[in-house]
Protein backbone atom coordinates (compact mmCIF):
# COMPACT_ATOMS: atom_id res chain seq x y z
CA UNK A 1 0.00 0.00 0.00
CA UNK A 2 1.08 3.54 -0.71
CA UNK A 3 0.59 6.68 1.36
CA UNK A 4 -0.81 9.97 0.12
CA UNK A 5 -0.77 13.46 1.60
CA UNK A 6 -3.51 16.02 1.03
CA UNK A 7 -2.42 19.66 0.92
CA UNK A 8 -4.25 22.87 1.68
CA UNK A 9 -3.91 26.00 -0.48
CA UNK A 10 -0.59 26.84 1.24
CA UNK A 11 0.90 23.38 0.51
CA UNK A 12 0.56 22.36 4.16
CA UNK A 13 -0.27 18.71 4.79
CA UNK A 14 -3.72 18.39 6.36
CA UNK A 15 -4.17 14.61 6.12
CA UNK A 16 -2.22 11.47 5.22
CA UNK A 17 -3.99 8.32 4.06
CA UNK A 18 -3.12 4.78 3.04
CA UNK A 19 -4.20 4.06 -0.52
CA UNK A 20 -3.53 1.98 -3.60
CA UNK A 21 -0.04 1.59 -5.01
CA UNK A 22 0.79 4.10 -7.71
CA UNK A 23 -0.05 2.62 -11.10
CA UNK A 24 -2.16 -0.19 -9.63
CA UNK A 25 -5.12 -0.96 -11.90
CA UNK A 26 -3.51 1.34 -14.49
CA UNK A 27 -4.59 4.43 -12.55
CA UNK A 28 -2.54 7.42 -11.41
CA UNK A 29 -3.79 7.26 -7.82
CA UNK A 30 -2.14 10.52 -6.80
CA UNK A 31 -4.21 12.29 -9.42
CA UNK A 32 -7.33 10.20 -8.73
CA UNK A 33 -7.32 10.87 -4.96
CA UNK A 34 -6.68 14.57 -5.59
CA UNK A 35 -9.58 14.84 -8.03
CA UNK A 36 -11.87 12.83 -5.74
CA UNK A 37 -11.18 15.17 -2.81
CA UNK A 38 -10.79 18.34 -4.84
CA UNK A 39 -7.41 18.89 -3.20
CA UNK A 40 -3.78 18.62 -4.16
CA UNK A 41 -2.58 15.12 -3.38
CA UNK A 42 1.04 13.97 -3.26
CA UNK A 43 2.32 10.46 -2.73
CA UNK A 44 4.67 10.08 0.21
CA UNK A 45 7.01 7.27 1.24
CA UNK A 46 6.64 5.84 4.73
CA UNK A 47 10.22 4.57 4.50
CA UNK A 48 11.86 7.88 3.53
CA UNK A 49 13.40 10.05 6.25
CA UNK A 50 15.97 12.82 5.74
CA UNK A 51 16.42 11.86 2.10
CA UNK A 52 17.26 8.21 2.92
CA UNK A 53 15.07 5.19 2.24
CA UNK A 54 15.18 3.06 5.42
CA UNK A 55 15.00 -0.20 3.45
CA UNK A 56 17.70 0.71 0.95
CA UNK A 57 15.28 1.74 -1.77
CA UNK A 58 15.11 5.01 -3.63
CA UNK A 59 14.23 7.91 -1.30
CA UNK A 60 11.06 9.77 -2.25
CA UNK A 61 10.26 13.42 -1.52
CA UNK A 62 12.93 13.63 1.21
CA UNK A 63 10.60 12.88 4.17
CA UNK A 64 7.42 10.99 4.94
CA UNK A 65 4.68 13.61 5.10
CA UNK A 66 3.21 14.47 8.47
CA UNK A 67 0.28 16.68 9.30
CA UNK A 68 1.57 20.26 9.39
CA UNK A 69 4.55 19.53 7.12
CA UNK A 70 4.94 21.78 4.09
CA UNK A 71 5.27 20.41 0.58
CA UNK A 72 7.90 22.35 -1.38
CA UNK A 73 7.20 21.94 -5.12
CA UNK A 74 10.62 23.32 -6.13
CA UNK A 75 12.46 20.70 -4.05
CA UNK A 76 9.65 18.13 -4.52
CA UNK A 77 10.00 17.50 -0.80
CA UNK A 78 8.01 17.38 2.43
CA UNK A 79 9.56 19.62 5.07
CA UNK A 80 8.68 19.37 8.78
CA UNK A 81 7.86 22.43 10.86
CA UNK A 82 10.81 24.48 12.00
CA UNK A 83 11.31 23.45 15.65
CA UNK A 84 13.22 26.54 16.84
CA UNK A 85 13.92 29.97 15.34
CA UNK A 86 17.69 29.45 15.10
CA UNK A 87 17.47 26.15 13.20
CA UNK A 88 18.58 26.07 9.57
CA UNK A 89 17.14 23.97 6.76
CA UNK A 90 19.50 21.29 5.52
CA UNK A 91 18.97 21.46 1.75
CA UNK A 92 20.06 17.84 1.23
CA UNK A 93 17.78 16.22 3.82
CA UNK A 94 15.05 18.89 4.02
CA UNK A 95 15.18 18.68 7.80
CA UNK A 96 15.97 21.40 10.34
CA UNK A 97 19.28 21.45 12.19
CA UNK A 98 20.81 23.66 14.86
CA UNK A 99 23.29 26.20 13.48
CA UNK A 100 26.10 24.57 15.48
CA UNK A 101 26.72 20.80 15.17
CA UNK A 102 26.21 18.61 18.24
CA UNK A 103 29.55 18.21 20.10
CA UNK A 104 31.28 14.92 19.45
CA UNK A 105 33.08 14.45 22.75
CA UNK A 106 30.98 11.69 24.34
CA UNK A 107 29.18 14.06 26.72
CA UNK A 108 25.45 14.80 26.68
CA UNK A 109 24.13 18.22 25.69
CA UNK A 110 20.88 20.08 25.19
CA UNK A 111 20.22 22.94 22.81
CA UNK A 112 19.85 26.37 24.48
CA UNK A 113 17.91 28.61 22.11
CA UNK A 114 18.53 31.70 24.25
CA UNK A 115 22.31 31.52 23.83
CA UNK A 116 22.24 29.65 20.50
CA UNK A 117 24.60 27.03 21.87
CA UNK A 118 24.87 23.52 23.25
CA UNK A 119 24.89 23.25 27.03
CA UNK A 120 26.35 20.24 28.76
CA UNK A 121 23.96 18.18 30.84
CA UNK A 122 25.27 17.77 34.37
CA UNK A 123 25.77 14.01 34.76
CA UNK A 124 24.86 14.21 38.45
CA UNK A 125 21.66 16.23 38.00
CA UNK A 126 20.68 14.67 34.66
Amino acid sequence: MAHYAFLDDNNVVVEVIVGKNEGEDGIDWEEWYGNFRGMTCKRTSYNTVSGIHNLGGIPFRKNYAGIGFTYDPVRDAFIPNKPLPSYILNENTCTWEPPIPYPNDGKEYYWDEETISWKEIDPILG
